[in-house]
């Protein structure tokens, strides 16, 4: 079983940063793709940034390009997320995942096959 554990989440206000972190217990972390979705109140989780195996290729959200960076560590099996210029939008409850093998790289939680508990992230107007 993997287990994913979020953090880094928090309150800021409108064009402020954050980093948020995930750290895995999977030995095989190295040879997965990762990724982060957010899920605000009455909304589906959706796809926020993804990241290849090697770290060599990233996928984002259109509404975050620009503003938001993900990056990893194989070493360390962790997957960062860094958040700048942040918009009262942005805020949920961010999670990391795995990606499924195969499965498209700006695809839906679906494609994913295990998550973090989740980090709160609100920013204030």
């Amino acid at each position: 079983q993997v287990q994913l554990v979020e953090s880094g989440g928090g309150l800021v206000q409108s064009g402020g940063s954050l980093r948020l972190s995930c750290a895995s217990s999977d030995s095989s972390f190295s040879s997965y793709g990762m990724g982060w979705f957010r899920q605000a109140p009455g909304k589906e989780r959706e796809f926020v940034a993804a990241i290849s195996q090697s770290g060599g290729a990233q996928y984002y959200l259109d509404s975050v390009r620009g503003r938001f960076t993900i990056s990893r560590d194989n070493a360390k099996k962790t997957v960062d997320l860094q958040m700048n210029s942040l918009k009262p939008e942005d805020t949920g409850v961010y999670y990391c995942g795995r990606r499924k093998f195969g499965s498209p790289w700006q695809g839906t939680q679906r494609d994913y096959d295990f998550w973090g508990q989740g980090t709160q992230v609100t920013v204030s107007s």
